[in-house]
């Protein structure tokens, strides 16, 4: 796989599915690329199942569609997306009291198949749990962890991917190609994106009458980006208080993202609060000098360690005495289980690529990046950074194969259309235009404000940050600390509640840990629901 922009690898990194697969831009002309005028006007079709969560049976009716969002201003009448849902609603619930909860992915530009069909829709696609799952056929069966029990779910496909479009309806092709770009160019971004999601959200609400309901937004990964933007346009341009926030394997601020920080000297907060990931996944494999006795006190201590003696370490750049550096790799060492040799070689600083590659470099293995505790071949033994996710190779044929089956014959939706997996994007803008600025900002992307503006104007809006021990493409650390230095105030910070959990990026692949997300997170809409209740 060709090495990438350190712009393609933070977009990457925010997939919730495979490393680096956001660069996988399907360059074939499809038949459905062409102007279709079934584009042009909102589609639906309708069926009703039941499941059964935790011992339960839920009735529900299931619509998947689109809705079309047209341009704002002088382009008001100017269709510019098909937007693709699956919505699930509880029958006999009262639509003014249901909380509703919109469900994305993340990418940028990914389709939402991933919680659609490991996490909360009404059947789960059987993986294994920390190895390559066999060929199809795969087993799809009742999801006993569905959020239906707690809420009617909407899950949104991202502009152009899986059966959401861009519209350029333009007879001239010349023209269209134009105006193609354009479409690109307007939503193909941090701002541009967000504007969609939200504007999708407001058009649900109407036409499915759901002023009223409680509102959450779950987001994972870029997905959690997206939500922090969302939330603020939700709240302060669409007068829509939302009742909660759920964010799963966030980054806000890509200052953050422990891939390729390197390219970024000088900033050295990735290597901080990436160092509990990697002692998580060295003592996953077994790869410490001194194998603790559980895991979570070993990760206080890491996390102490990190941002105490090892950030101090880092801050003072070509000053630090050899003496100490050797303490330090020394005391790495013991955390990651990587050879002090190479520690010191790589001035105490070790990206994400680096790690995956060097853990259990001693077999010619990969470790996984998504959920480092996955392991595969190494492409390339001699290689200094990881050229694949064992992850994600493990469990997307599943997801892809199950779910182009399942919208078909259960759905009753796509037959003749092409469901991709991800947007055909060329350049995607993170540049972001923070509440309160004058400019979008050029430097790396941090939407933190944008969250922090949302809490401020609804002061009773609440936050549910989720997180896997054994992520590296958006670590658990780093989240944290994220949403300790929110520039909120400490009248507030009561309002974010967190849950970490013994597996990955996608939290769900891990069934026990679908469980107690399940668990969590219906408890936070039920507590939330709750609040507004007069």
């Amino acid at each position: 796989m060709r090495k990438l922009s350190l712009a393609i690898a933070l977009a990457a990194l925010t997939l919730g599915t495979g490393a680096y697969a956001a660069d996988k831009n399907d360059k074939e002309a499809k038949p459905d690329d062409k102007p279709d005028a079934a584009l042009l006007k909102p589609q639906s079709s309708e069926s009703s199942g039941t499941v059964k969560v935790e011992g339960k049976g839920i009735d529900y009716q299931a619509v998947a569609g689109t809705l079309v969002l047209h341009g704002d201003g002088d382009k008001e009448n100017e269709p510019q997306v098909s937007m693709f849902y699956a919505a699930y609603f509880k029958k006999g619930a009262d639509p003014a009291k249901r909380p509703i909860t919109f469900i994305y992915n993340g990418g940028p530009g990914s389709a939402t198949v991933w919680l659609h069909m490991g996490a909360f829709g009404p059947r789960r696609v059987v993986t294994s749990d920390d190895a390559h799952t066999p060929a199809a056929p795969y087993g799809l069966v009742n999801n006993d962890y569905s959020l239906l029990d707690a809420s009617d779910l909407v899950f949104i496909d991202a502009p152009g991917a899986g059966f959401s479009r861009l519209i350029a309806d333009e007879a001239d092709k010349g023209k269209r190609d134009e105006l193609m770009k354009e479409r690109k160019k307007d939503i193909y971004g941090v701002d541009g994106d967000g504007h969609a999601f939200a504007k999708f959200i407001t058009q649900f609400l109407s036409r499915y009458n759901r002023w009223n309901s409680p509102k959450y937004l779950f987001g994972e990964s870029y997905g959690t980006t997206r939500s922090a933007v969302v939330a603020n346009i939700l709240e302060n341009e669409d007068s829509v208080d939302l009742n909660g926030v759920i964010l799963l394997s966030q980054i806000l601020n890509f200052d953050t993202s422990i891939d390729g920080p390197a390219n970024n000297p000088g900033i050295d907060l990735p290597y901080v609060v990436g160092l509990p990931t990697y002692a998580a996944t060295a003592y996953y494999h077994h790869k410490l000098p001194q194998q603790p006795a559980a895991l979570e006190p070993f990760l206080r201590e890491v996390e102490q360690y990190a941002t105490g003696e090892y950030a101090s370490a880092l801050m003072a750049g070509s000053r630090l005495d050899e003496a100490r550096k050797q303490a330090v790799a020394q005391k790495l060492h013991q955390y990651t289980g990587l050879p002090v040799a190479y520690l010191l070689k790589a001035n105490l600083r070790v990206d994400g690529g680096m790690f995956e590659h060097e853990l259990q470099a001693d077999g010619d293995i990969t470790t996984g990046r998504l959920d480092t505790r996955f392991s595969g071949p190494s492409l390339d033994p001699l290689s200094k950074s990881s050229e694949y996710d064992p992850q994600s190779s493990a469990i997307s044929s599943a997801y892809v194969a199950a779910f182009n089956d399942y919208v078909r014959r259960q759905l009753k939706f796509g037959e003749g259309r092409t469901y991709r997996l991800f947007a055909d994007i060329d350049h995607w803008d993170f540049s972001h235009k923070a509440p309160g600025a004058t400019e979008a900002l050029q430097a790396s992307t941090n939407v933190m404000p944008d969250l922090a503006t949302a809490m401020k104007t609804n002061p009773n809006l609440r936050i549910s940050l989720n997180g896997g021990y054994y992520d590296l493409a958006t670590p658990y650390f780093a989240a944290d600390y994220e949403m300790h230095h929110m520039p909120i105030p400490d009248s507030l910070q009561k309002n974010i509640s967190y849950a970490w959990y013994p597996s990955g990026h996608m939290v769900y692949a891990h069934e026990d840990s679908l469980k107690q997300l399940h668990d969590n997170v219906a408890r936070f809409i039920e507590e939330t629901d709750n609040l507004g209740k007069h």
